[in-house]
């Protein structure tokens, strides 16, 4: 008998914003971060840095939004977004860069994905 395929939907995990992670993060939700980060994280799908959330890592998911800081090199398989507020230093290789008007960037991008 076959088995049913599970059609929850996933849920968004939120790392709070008087949490410090210092390790590795990795899983298949959307995770939205609001504390402070560091080390590596990779999700399968959105990863989202809120304004007033430090992420310290080298990040891998789908799609990747930053509104506070992030200091790593970021890998996002469709997009990378840049928020007027955020602050990045690092490398960027994704497909679809945008990076808004007021938004820091510093390093290289690479959108031959």
């Amino acid at each position: 008998m076959a088995k049913e395929k599970d059609t929850k939907p996933m849920a968004n995990t939120v790392i709070g914003s008087s949490i410090v992670i210092d390790g590795e993060i990795t899983g298949e939700e959307p995770l939205t971060i609001l504390g402070t980060v560091k080390g590596k994280i990779s999700v399968a799908q959105s990863l989202s840095v809120e304004a007033g959330a430090t992420v310290e890592a080298d990040v891998e998911a789908q799609t990747v939004t930053v509104s506070g800081r992030l200091t790593g090199n970021v890998v996002a398989r469709e997009r990378l977004e840049l928020k007027p507020e955020s602050k990045m230093v690092g490398d960027a290789k994704s497909p679809r860069i945008v990076i808004a008007d007021g938004a820091g960037f510093k390093g290289n991008v690479d959108m031959d994905v």
